[in-house]
Parts: C-alpha cells; sequence; structure tokens
C-alpha cells in the first residue's frame, strides 16, 4: 500500500496500555528512540499489534513542530532529536527534513517560525508529536 504521509519510521511495540476506547502504544523506532502513539483500543485489536510486533510510526508532516532544544512543561512527551538536512521556505511556509537516528522526519511550519528558530541545514533541533498524531501501520 502507499501512502501519501511522509514520516514512516520502522519500529518495535515495547508495550501496550489498552484502555476501553483508546490504547496507548509504547514504540522503540529503530534508532533507539521511544515514542508513543494513542491510538484506538480496536486498531491495536485489529492490526494485531503486541510487544514485539513490528510496525511503522506514521505522522503527517504537518503534525511535527520543532524546537531548538528539548521542551520541559509541555503535555507533548514525544520528542525526537535531530539534525536540519534541508529548509526549503516559499512565501507563507516552510518544510525542514530532520534526520533522526533510524530515519528522518518532516515538518511543515511557518516561514516566520523558520526565520525567528534560525532554522538551516546543520541546526540541531527537537521533533515534536502528539500521541494522538502518530498512526500505526503493521
Amino acid at each position: 500500500m502507499s501512502l501519501s504521509i511522509r514520516n514512516q519510521i520502522p519500529g518495535t511495540v515495547t508495550a501496550v496500555t489498552a484502555g476501553e476506547a483508546m490504547s496507548a502504544v509504547k514504540v522503540r523506532l529503530a534508532g533507539g528512540q521511544d515514542i508513543t502513539a494513542a491510538i484506538t483500543t480496536d486498531a491495536v485489536k485489529d492490526l494485531g499489534i503486541a510487544e514485539g510486533s513490528a510496525v511503522k510510526a506514521l505522522v503527517k508532516f504537518t503534525e511535527v513542530s520543532l524546537a531548538t532544544a528539548p521542551v520541559e512543561g509541555i503535555s507533548i512527551r514525544n520528542q525526537i532529536a535531530g539534525t536540519v538536512t534541508e529548509v526549503a521556505t516559499g512565501g507563507a511556509m516552510g518544510s525542514v527534513k530532520v534526520d533522526v537516528e533510524g530515519g528522518e522526519l518532516t515538518a511543515a511550519i511557518t516561514r516566520d517560525a523558520v526565520e525567528a528558530l534560525g532554522l538551516a541545514a546543520g541546526s540541531s533541533v527537537v521533533a515534536l508529536i502528539k500521541s494522538t498524531e502518530i498512526s500505526l501501520s503493521a
């Protein structure tokens, strides 16, 4: 199956905490980073997701935010360190490619944010992704 979602990073499920409607699925990405995806409990069952399952973490590029350092005092727990490899800006928006261990993430952020953060190839960044914005494929 082909998908338009640019951000697809392989990983292995390390834990599943099931709830009535939603489940928290912890995934160790190929580069060793840990993330959490909040998906429906039905999806966990339908995909056969369990500890040890191989999955891909899928994130739309519009759901990736960037910071220049880890952020404290925020509810977003998925913070993945990386290095900017490419920045492309247009009139209003920018596309920033970030090399992370085990893959690559692309973030769509405003041109103003690109400039305010001083983002350029080689910049160290932290990708911030809400757990509810991560989908999993098995």
